[in-house]
Order: C-alpha cells, then sequence, then structure tokens
C-alpha cells in the first residue's frame, strides 16, 4: 500500500478541522464531539512540528497568536467606513422612512439587523487570503490589528473561492466568554470589564494576539466594501453572498417592506434582547436596493439610506451633590451633575452631563434632588426627571450662572443658541482645550502631548497659542512633571513631524466652529492651499458637496477675524505646511486630460472599472465626482440599469457617456 505523504496528509487534516470549526463558530452545528476535534487537532500540531516547513499562515493552529507587538500600524480604508444616525423612538424612526421616500421615487424595502455591541471591523482578502484586518479608527484611518483578528475562530483567514473583497462587520463578546473572563480576572486579583463591549476593545487592543486568543472573540460580517463588483444589488443579496462564502452573518436579519413591518422587528427585539448570547444596543435599518441607496446618497458623516434605532437605556436613581460647570474651545459653559454613585449599564456613574442651563430649568433639576438617570444611546449618563416626591422641602431653584468659572469673565447668552458662552479669547480653559484638540489624532496627531502636558506648557507660560507648540525646546519640556530627556525628544520628534500634515488636518485643528474632520477634508481638496481658503468667497464654499451654510459661515467669520491671519502667519513662520498634500496628479500631469475640472456622477452598472476604480481614476485626472446630478454637473456615466440620475441628466441636458465612451477617454488621457 503507497504512503501517504505528509504534505497531503496535513492539506486533508485541515480540510476537516475547517470544516468542523466552520459548523461549530460560524454555523452553530457542531458535527463532532469536543474530544474528537482536540485529538485530531494534536495530530495535526505533532505533523507540523515534525515538517515546519508546510506550516502555512492559513493553518488552524496558527490561531493560537504570534510574537509580540510593538504597536499598530495605521491602515487607511480602501472606501470610508461611516457611521449611522440614530433614532430613538418610533416618531424618529418614521421620520427617516418619510426623508428616505421623499429622496428615491423607487420601490423600496428594509433590511433590518441586530445592532450588535462590539467594535467595528474591516477584513481585506486578495486571492482568497486574509491579508490585512483593521479597526473603524476615524472611518478613514484606522489601526492595524491583522494578528489579533486571525485568533477569531470565526473569520476565515482563507476563501474556498478565489476572492479579492474587503468586508466589514462587527466583532465582539459573546455573553459566556464574558463571564468567564470576568470570573478569571476575578480570582487573580485583577480588575473586571465593565461590559462585553469594553473587554472585546481590550481583547483587540493586546500586543500579544496569545491574549486575544484566550479571550474567545466573535464576529458577525454584514457588508461588503463594493458589492457591485459582484454583480449584488441589495443588501439581502449581499448577506446571502457573504453566508455562501464562509463568513459569519446574523440570521436573526429580516427583510421587511415597509417601516410597520420594521417597528414590529424593534418590538419583538426590544424584548428578546436579554435572551440573546450576545449584547446588542438597537437595530439597524437599511434600504436593501443599493440603487436607492446610490441615488440616496450620503450626508458628510453618514449615509441617508441607513439608521440605527437605540434602545431606550436602563434608568437609575441617585441624588445630585453638587452641578460643576466646564468651559469647552469654543467658549460654552456646560453644567454636570455631581452625583450618588449608582450602577447603569453595567459601569459606575457618578456623573451625568445637563447640557445648558435651558435643560436645568426646563426639568427643574435643583441641588440635593433625587433624580432618574439613564445612558443616552447606552454611552452617556444623562438625567431624565426630578422624583419630585423626594425633593426636599426647602429646596430652591438653581441659579443662572453669571460669570465664567475659570476667567470669571461676565457670561453671554446669544438670542439664537442655548448655550451660555465665556466671550473672552483670552480665557484659559478655551485655550487648552483649544490645544487639546489641535493635537488630537484626528487633527496634527502630535503624540506625547496630552491635556496634563499641555497645561502644564500653559500654567508656565511656554504656549498661549497653538503656534507656540513649534517653538518649543528641550530645555522647556524639561521643566515639566515627568519629562526626561527621552520623552521630551520624543515629544520635539512628533511636533517636528506634524509639520509636514496635508492641509486639510491643519484646518480642523484649528477648532473652527462646525467644521468637522470631514468638511476640513473637502474643503481642502477643493481649495488645495490654506492661502486660498483664506480669501474664498461664501459663494465658493458653499459650492461644495456637502458644505452647508452654517459650515460656510463658520469659515468666512474664523478669517475675518484679525488673530486669525497672524496665527496662520505665526505656523507659516514655524515651517507648517499650508497645502493639500491629496492626489492632484489633474494638476501636474494631467493638464490636457478630458476630465479636468469636470464634475462628474456615475451610475448604475459599471463592468470594465468597479465604481471606486473608476472615481479615483477620474479623479486623478483632474475631475470632482459626486453622487447626485445638478445643473453643475458636466457628465453623467450610464452604466447597465441606470436609475433615476440618467433621467434627470436628460432633463438638464447633461452630456451623457455610456461606459464605453469613459474607458476610451481613460485611454486616451493616457497617451496624453
Amino acid at each position: 500500500m503507497e504512503k501517504v505523504k505528509p504534505e497531503a496528509q496535513i492539506k486533508e487534516i485541515r480540510k476537516k478541522l475547517n470544516k468542523w470549526a466552520h459548523a461549530y463558530y460560524v454555523l452553530d452545528t457542531p458535527l463532532v464531539s469536543d474530544s474528537d476535534y482536540d485529538k485530531l487537532y494534536r495530530e495535526l500540531q505533532d505533523l507540523e512540528t515534525v515538517y515546519p516547513e508546510l506550516i502555512t499562515t492559513d493553518s488552524i493552529t496558527q490561531r493560537v497568536g504570534g510574537k509580540l507587538l510593538d504597536g499598530f500600524k495605521k491602515i487607511e480604508h480602501k472606501t470610508p467606513m461611516m457611521s449611522l444616525g440614530n433614532a430613538f423612538n418610533e416618531a424618529e424612526l418614521r421620520e427617516f422612512d418619510a426623508r428616505v421616500k421623499k429622496g428615491t421615487n423607487q420601490a423600496i424595502s428594509y433590511m433590518v439587523e441586530l445592532k450588535i455591541d462590539g467594535l467595528a471591523i474591516n477584513l481585506s482578502y486578495v486571492n482568497s487570503q486574509l491579508v490585512t484586518g483593521a479597526t473603524r479608527g476615524d472611518g478613514v484611518i484606522g489601526e492595524d490589528i491583522t494578528q489579533n483578528l486571525r485568533t477569531v475562530y470565526s473569520i476565515p483567514l482563507s476563501l474556498e473561492a478565489d476572492l479579492t473583497i474587503d468586508v466589514r462587520g462587527e466583532c465582539f463578546m459573546p455573553k459566556a466568554s464574558f463571564a468567564s473572563l470576568n470570573e478569571r480576572r476575578d480570582l487573580e486579583g485583577e480588575a473586571v470589564f465593565a461590559n462585553p463591549r469594553n473587554a472585546a476593545a481590550g481583547s483587540l487592543r493586546q500586543l500579544d494576539s496569545k491574549v486575544t486568543a484566550k479571550r474567545q472573540l466573535s464576529t458577525f460580517i454584514y457588508t461588503i466594501a463594493n458589492p457591485e463588483q459582484f454583480g449584488l444589488t441589495s443588501q439581502a443579496q449581499a448577506l446571502d453572498f457573504l453566508d455562501n462564502h464562509g463568513f459569519k452573518t446574523n440570521h436573526r436579519r429580516q427583510l421587511c417592506q415597509n417601516i410597520d413591518e420594521v417597528w414590529a422587528y424593534i418590538e419583538e427585539f426590544r424584548d428578546k434582547r436579554h435572551s440573546l448570547d450576545y449584547e446588542i444596543d438597537g437595530i439597524v435599518i437599511k434600504v436593501n436596493e443599493f440603487s436607492a441607496q446610490e441615488e440616496l446618497g450620503f450626508t458628510v458623516k453618514a449615509p441617508k439610506w441607513a439608521i440605527a434605532y437605540k434602545f431606550p437605556a436602563e434608568e437609575a436613581e441617585t441624588v445630585i451633590r453638587d452641578i460643576e460647570w466646564t468651559v469647552g474651545r469654543t467658549g460654552v459653559v456646560t453644567p454636570t451633575a455631581i452625583m450618588d454613585s449608582v450602577q447603569l449599564a453595567g459601569t459606575s456613574v457618578a456623573r451625568a452631563s445637563l447640557h445648558n442651563y435651558d435643560l436645568i430649568k426646563e426639568k427643574d433639576i435643583r441641588l440635593l434632588d433625587t433624580v432618574m438617570v439613564h445612558k443616552a444611546g447606552d454611552i452617556i449618563p444623562e438625567v431624565t426627571r426630578v422624583v419630585l416626591d423626594k425633593r426636599p422641602k426647602d429646596s430652591r431653584a438653581y441659579p443662572e450662572p453669571t460669570h465664567c468659572p475659570v476667567c470669571d469673565s461676565v457670561l453671554e447668552k446669544i438670542e439664537s443658541e442655548v448655550a451660555i458662552r465665556c466671550m473672552n479669547p483670552l480665557c484659559p480653559a478655551q485655550i487648552k482645550e483649544g490645544l487639546n484638540h489641535f493635537v488630537s489624532r484626528n487633527a496634527m496627531n502630535i503624540d506625547g502631548l496630552g491635556p496634563k502636558v499641555l497645561e502644564q506648557l500653559y500654567d508656565k507660560g511656554f504656549i498661549k497659542q497653538v503656534s507656540d507648540l513649534y517653538y518649543l525646546t528641550e530645555s522647556d519640556l524639561l521643566q515639566l512633571d515627568k519629562i526626561k530627556e527621552k520623552s521630551a525628544n520624543n515629544i520635539l520628534t512628533a511636533i517636528n513631524a506634524s509639520k509636514t500634515n496635508s492641509l486639510e488636518k491643519l484646518l480642523f485643528g484649528l477648532g473652527i466652529q462646525h467644521v468637522g474632520a470631514k468638511a476640513a477634508k473637502l474643503i481642502a481638496e477643493e481649495f488645495k492651499t490654506m492661502t486660498n481658503i483664506m480669501s474664498a468667497s461664501k459663494e465658493s464654499i458653499n459650492q461644495i458637496d456637502s458644505i452647508g451654510p452654517v459650515i460656510v459661515d463658520s469659515i468666512h467669520k474664523y478669517f475675518l477675524v484679525p488673530g486669525a491671519t497672524e496665527l496662520i502667519n505665526s505656523l507659516i513662520s514655524a515651517g507648517v505646511n499650508m497645502d493639500y498634500l491629496g492626489l492632484n496628479l489633474a494638476d501636474t500631469l494631467q493638464v490636457d486630460s478630458i476630465f479636468n475640472g469636470k464634475t462628474v456622477v456615475l451610475t448604475g452598472k459599471l463592468f470594465t472599472y468597479n465604481r471606486r476604480e473608476a472615481k479615483e481614476k477620474m479623479e486623478s485626472l483632474g475631475a470632482k465626482v459626486t453622487g447626485s446630478v445638478s445643473k453643475k454637473t458636466d457628465i453623467v456615466v450610464a452604466g447597465e440599469e441606470a436609475g433615476s440620475k440618467l433621467e434627470k441628466a436628460l432633463e438638464l441636458g447633461i452630456t451623457v457617456w455610456s461606459e464605453e465612451e469613459m474607458v476610451e477617454a481613460f485611454n486616451e488621457s493616457k497617451d496624453n
């Protein structure tokens, strides 16, 4: 009898173990006993010990974790991982439904899915092999946690089909794993985790992946980054596609034909949520049809075709002992209730935001009141109501504050706002908060300059505004508590490195009211230099898609202030970059491209290029690719099954190209 070669034997064992693991971790239907699985697993380990050259990265034995990491690298998502808007009651959900129907003439359905309380992840496969796994991060750039995600058994290390695909989902800790972990930590004298989400987050950010492997995490995959490249036309099809290719999806999803069916589903799982094997904090509702999703488009932060319904939060009773006022970077003075500590949604709560004085007045919140608190969206503690039966007889209404708690300046209330503001631009609290914002990750990303270090620098007179950071010396830093020579050098290196950031980072870091990271990116892409932004008219800023009048007004007002010009000049003198460093090939290599300066809209199915590839190609040739057709649109590229965008283009007399004409234009641009 011919002896089986070790390569073939190992391959056959791996195939069998992968089948058993998929049935157990993905399908929840064990095919063999634990002892049979363990016996075959040890046999594979023994063979790989004898033949180490036959070990592959997708072998099931490699899920135990590997070498220690020094830290996590940054990784840019091929397409942004956007957040969702929220609805907290039936009325808000029906408002969402009305907006969807107003935004499209198509007949639509909704795919509803449980909102898993975990961490969003992106998995990238190339030629069927898992190559990277990343956190959501800020939606554009996440952290590379591939080594830790490889230890999660529900994530396939390789796919049977030869696919190159990016999928997204939620990594979470099942309730049983959470209970076991906390019991073990308690016995070992370690601090227990407050809830499964915190435990999952801590597990995925371990520098030792062997620790992650012991935490027994799981996943539900819920979307494909570019489903159109696989010929999929709906979320329902995409989820079935994921099922068929070995990914674990949540089968408690439901396709609903109208918002009434959606609400019935929500009511069902509002009661069932505590009986599930994992934590959920709501329901995600998505327009099922991709063509309608495309038509509805996005806001700056979120898709218009999806929303997250958040379950009503748990409540607890406590007593307010004091109200503390803090000053933010825009001068807004915000009250916080200091309360007797209570347990709420798995965590200890002793502080709750009161938002503004109008809310205190509206709810008639007073010192020593007994109140009910909950966690808004299961995250932020908030006072819901006063228990009037328990109010002290000598209670008095809480007075409106008149002076800044930090600089003692007289507070002002602008007529159109509920906020009370300290209008003193030299208020130390505002300056410190502005400094914290400037160095934050989404802004200039200067490591080592935490709030305590910045506070010391300010209090000692080394910095008064953000530009002063670029004039710090080693001797300045060494005068701070707990800062030694190595730390000082690291901080100076980080400050120096931030000088080369692209313009959008600086624009966001300036802390202009209403200008978030995404808006800053859009503005920087459009105007290219700080000089152009500073001199831009309101009309020109308003022409940018997704930039509304509130943002336009804030930008315009900011640069009218003399101090803003002085600050920018100081930053320029320090060598801080003032240019957009994104892809600008049209300005240098492709000035003769037919796309240069054109506004283009893509609609329908494309086959030669997927939507993302076509968009990137056009942008590299100088085009501005937008999601909606308007009078400003120059060209509409219509693929198969093009819908209302094509109709609107024809109505407006806009040039319409076929996919073949687009490809021909690409080729002509290449020849120039």
